[in-house]
């Protein structure tokens, strides 16, 4: 028997899945036979090891150690659960699940696994959105949280996140913990999953810990009350049921309801990427909105930790609002009414460079971060934290990560004080770029289908840094694998105040090019965007950074 497949007859013996042990059955079976292309698909499946990151696991459901499966989250959980009794005398740790496909039974394995290492284990007690689980983990103060979501990923991914909580803060893991959980589940997966131990003794949670984040969430909400016309989405996803109730125990007007994608549905069936970022997302929030006559759109992701806002402009078009544009949106609106000035505003180094310009004239300090949140909700005396990719920390002393639920009630809250201003969201937009100036984003991304094509782009930046980009001459450039946390980011600054950031993306096989500019008004911003997105993809699309078709 070949090494080959010798590891699929191992893998299989310890799959309890019966479509993964079938799926994986048939594909050895074809290979055995003389298939090649079932011999290159098993040799995929099994060239190494779904890697656990600072993003946890993520990856395509499918049987075989490089993809999303029990047996893969049987040794990811023993591993994690080894982690925390070396790191805790008494160590503890709650789990949550979203709708996804297979997401309760890995957050169930988990659980069990967990008890049977001993660890106090706390389910979550049915599919709920991410916050509750950042939540729990700071309200029960467990040393670790996980949930199971793949976030606004493709229909047949799914994903593992976890949280370190007491002195870690209940955020998402940064280095050196990752490195360590992954030797842990290394060590772990050369043992048989059926030899771990097992047990049902964890509790399973009830509705106090729901109840209590829907109450201090509701709390946001303090402007005047007042009828307003929109719309929500959930996106298929989880989101619905907690932000009702937090909108009804905050006595804000509830939305008109997206009925098709109001519920979970682990097939995204009328969306082909659940992200509202995706072109053509929203398309029946759209709808309904212009059937409703709606001033605008609220929308969560799959698992309600980010927001997604559009509004019409004056011809009653309707389009997304740059999670850029939201976030500086919120960050004005949180600053302006905070009594006390003291705390910082915070985002990624990908997210808007307003929002320096914000904490200036607010009197906050401001931090830029790596990409991530769980690098934003560790900054010291936060206040708002907000990366450009939808997500939106309004309330640090709550959770650890992004919440699309409480910053929905604050857009929402918002959208109430304009209205006792007698202003709609258009004029504080305008107010916005006559306070700050007008800032304008945009972001191309390229999927690959090897992950290495990702180093292949980014290595050839570095090879040959760009002079130029269109008529704007390259003043300042950074490359973030020379700082004290090496990370394949690269920062390129033009003469003209305008800025590009490439990065590889930590969830999807994505290589993202974000673009910021800033100009005299916003049509002025939005004409310098367009040319310097176009002056990218050309860059992009010459033979020196591989000939891209974008």
């Amino acid at each position: 028997m070949t090494p080959l497949y010798e590891k699929a007859q191992n893998w299989l013996a310890q799959d309890p899945d019966t479509e993964t042990r079938t799926e994986l059955q048939n594909l050895l079976n074809q290979a055995q036979s003389g298939d090649a292309a079932a011999e290159k698909e098993l040799a995929a499946r099994f060239a190494d090891r779904l890697q656990f990151g600072t993003a946890g696991l993520r990856g395509r459901l499918q049987a075989g150690s490089m993809g999303m499966n029990r047996v893969l989250v049987a040794q990811a959980a023993k591993g994690l659960a080894n982690y925390l009794l070396a790191n805790d005398r008494e160590p503890s740790i709650v789990i949550g699940y979203d709708g996804r496909k297979n997401s309760q039974i890995f957050a169930q394995d988990t659980a069990e696994i967990m008890a049977g290492a001993g660890i106090k284990t706390l389910l979550l007690p049915r599919l709920l959105p991410t916050p509750v689980l950042a939540y729990a983990i700071r309200h029960f103060n467990t040393t670790a949280g996980v949930m199971v979501t793949a976030s606004h990923n493709p229909p047949d991914d799914n994903g593992y996140k976890v949280y370190l909580g007491k002195q870690h803060g209940g955020g998402q893991i940064v280095s050196p913990a990752d490195i360590q959980i992954a030797q842990q589940i290394d060590l772990a997966a050369q043992i048989n999953i059926n030899d771990y131990a097992r047990s049902p003794n964890f509790d399973i949670l009830g509705e106090e810990v729901i109840n209590q984040y829907i109450e201090k969430t509701a709390q946001l909400a303090v402007q005047p009350a007042c009828d307003l016309n929109y719309v929500y989405t959930a996106m298929h996803g989880v989101g619905k049921e907690t932000l009702l109730k937090t909108f009804q125990a905050a006595n804000l007007p509830l939305p008109h309801i997206v009925v098709a994608q109001a519920e979970p549905d682990p097939k995204f069936s009328t969306v082909a990427f659940p992200n509202p970022e995706e072109k053509g997302a929203l398309d029946l929030a759209i709808a309904l909105a212009k059937e409703k006559n709606a001033e605008f759109i609220i929308a969560n992701d799959p698992d309600a930790d980010r927001l997604a806002v559009a509004i019409p402009n004056e011809q009653g078009e309707w389009k997304p609002l740059h999670g850029n544009v939201v976030g500086c949106m919120l960050a004005w609106h949180i600053a302006k009414n905070r009594p006390e000035k003291s705390g910082t505003l915070a985002c990624s180094l990908v997210s808007s460079p307003a929002l320096a310009n914000i904490a200036q004239k607010c009197g906050f300090a401001n931090e830029e971060t790596l990409t991530g949140f769980k690098y934003i909700a560790k900054v010291p005396n936060l206040v708002f934290g907000f990366e450009e990719a939808l997500g939106y920390l309004v309330d640090p002393q709550k959770v650890g990560d992004k919440d699309g639920i409480s910053a929905a009630v604050v857009f929402v809250d918002l959208v109430r004080s304009l209205k006792a201003q007698g202003k709609s969201i258009q004029d504080y937009l305008n107010d916005f770029t006559q306070e700050f100036g007008a800032y304008a984003s945009s972001q191309i991304s390229l999927r690959v289908n090897d992950l290495a094509d990702i180093g292949k782009l980014t290595d050839a930046f570095r090879q040959n840094p760009p002079a130029q980009i269109g008529e704007n001459a390259v003043v300042q450039s950074k490359d973030y694998m020379n700082g004290a946390e090496p990370n394949n980011i690269l920062v390129y600054h033009l003469n003209n105040g305008s800025r590009l950031i490439i990065r590889p993306s930590g969830t999807e096989p994505k290589i993202k090019l974000y673009l910021d500019v800033k100009g005299d008004n916003a049509q002025h911003a939005q004409s310098t965007l367009q040319q310097f997105e176009q002056a990218v993809r050309d860059l992009l699309r010459s033979e020196t950074y591989g000939k891209h078709d974008c």
